[in-house]
């Protein structure tokens, strides 16, 4: 590969881009874009690189649970299609998750809030944030007038948390017989990080979504994993499960130990849908076998997130989120991950202070202004990878990323060649090309 050079890559119907600050890294000596098969080895070469640093971490944001297939949703979607939905569905029955015109028409008579004008209607943070806002006013209010007001403010934001649950558990993806794309992805990005060096620490995996994905995928793999709950048949959150290690006995007379190959640390920044509260014992979170409807313990998207974010159990994730990162020789890798989140931006950017950190975005520079402004660093140490494949995906979606960039390992590809060949012996052959048939 030759030295990187300051170059826009122009239009085209496929290219890749990596960026290393300004600089576009996989271009040839004359500045002209490589082809998508050079482009995508040299990109896996790069990342196989980065990914043998000391601390390696992943942060999977809700871009990473999302899968479109023409215009069918796999998967749950990210925040924009989220708040459309909302916004544009009257509800029927007062009960159930979407707002109704007799509500929708009080908001907007009596605070002037009509969810379907932007912003609300494509970002449901910042209606949370109105609605947050005004409930802390009519609950401190002594007029008996803002009683109704606040029982309507209170349906309503109880109405978006019951969405957000919704989605993330019911969907194509949610039955027995249900679609498993998704869940496919979540399997393959495991299998590729099943080797690691043994005298390197263990790598993490972030995310800031409530689904099961990571759980169920680590699961049906085998692969074992700490998520920073202890017990079996009352599994509690113990942030000192975090302190241990899986390793096997490779020498009896000297007891000698070396690390498990595949165990994974998960940390689910923003909490999940099978936590709940429970007041009994000294550790009061507990995590439940399926989902419960009632009690879940989540950071729904609110600007509280920040808030909530420094009481337990988040305050112990958080501390393990920038202890991880915010470390010598250390490399994050964010995947689905729109950077729309301060509390966790805050970490990163302190991060950057040292100068061995290294981070890897999968997006488009100018997909936000957070990016932008990442961008516009011109840091080297801020790799962004982008493009768009020969199929018309975007190089950067979870799937892309999982299948084609991410580094493979000599398992993967002798596997990949075993299943050439299983596939040619068992494929029936052509009566016209000679194969006598019995």
């Amino acid at each position: 590969m030759n030295n990187p050079k300051e170059s826009v890559i122009p239009s085209a119907v496929s290219h890749l881009s990596l960026r290393k600050g300004n600089s576009e890294f996989l271009i040839d000596k004359s500045g002209v874009p490589l082809s998508w098969d050079l482009a995508v080895s040299a990109t896996s070469q790069q990342l196989s690189e980065a990914l043998g640093a000391r601390h390696v971490a992943f942060l999977l944001g809700a871009g990473a649970s999302s899968l479109m297939h023409d215009t069918e949703q796999l998967g749950i979607p990210t925040m924009a299609p989220l708040a459309k939905e909302f916004a544009e569905t009257t509800g029927v029955d007062p009960k159930k998750h979407f707002l109704t015109a007799n509500e929708r028409t009080l908001l907007a008579d009596r605070y002037g809030l009509s969810v379907e004008e932007p912003p609300y209607n494509t970002n449901l943070e910042k209606l949370m944030e109105v609605l947050f806002s005004l409930q802390f006013v009519l609950a401190s209010s002594s007029k008996a007038a803002d009683a109704d007001g606040l029982t309507l403010v209170r349906g309503a934001i109880d109405k978006v948390k019951s969405y957000v649950l919704d989605k993330c558990t019911k969907g194509a993806f949610s039955s027995s017989g249900g679609d498993k794309s998704v869940l496919q992805v979540y399997k393959n990005f495991y299998r590729k990080l099943v080797i690691r060096d043994r005298s390197l620490p263990r790598q993490w995996v972030f995310t800031t979504n409530y689904d099961l994905f990571n759980e169920t995928a680590l699961d049906q793999l085998g692969m074992q994993y700490c998520n920073g709950f202890s017990g079996t048949i009352e599994r509690r959150f113990n942030p000192a499960i975090y302190r241990y290690a899986l390793a096997e006995q490779i020498d009896l007379s000297q007891r000698r130990w070396a690390a498990v190959d595949g165990f994974i640390y998960l940390c689910k920044l923003h909490g999940s849908v099978s936590w709940i509260e429970d007041s009994h014992g000294l550790y009061p979170i507990r995590e439940l076998q399926e989902p419960s409807s009632s009690g879940q313990v989540m950071i729904y998207p609110t600007p509280a997130k920040q808030n909530s974010s420094f009481g337990a159990p988040y305050s112990d994730l958080f501390r393990e989120f920038q202890g991880r990162i915010a470390r010598e020789q250390s490399v994050l890798v964010t995947i689905g991950y729109g950077f729309g989140d301060e509390h966790v931006n805050n970490i990163i950017y302190q991060s950057l202070t040292i100068p061995t950190f290294r981070l890897v975005i999968f997006a488009p520079p100018d997909a936000n202004a957070e990016l932008q402004k990442l961008s516009d660093l011109n840091d080297p140490r801020i790799w962004m990878i982008s493009g768009l494949t020969p199929e018309g995906k975007r190089a950067h979606y979870f799937e892309t990323v999982v299948e084609q960039l991410l580094p493979a390992l000599p398992s993967d590809r002798v596997d990949q060649a075993i299943a050439k060949v299983v596939d040619l012996l068992i494929r029936p052959q052509d009566p016209g090309d000679g194969t006598n048939h019995a």
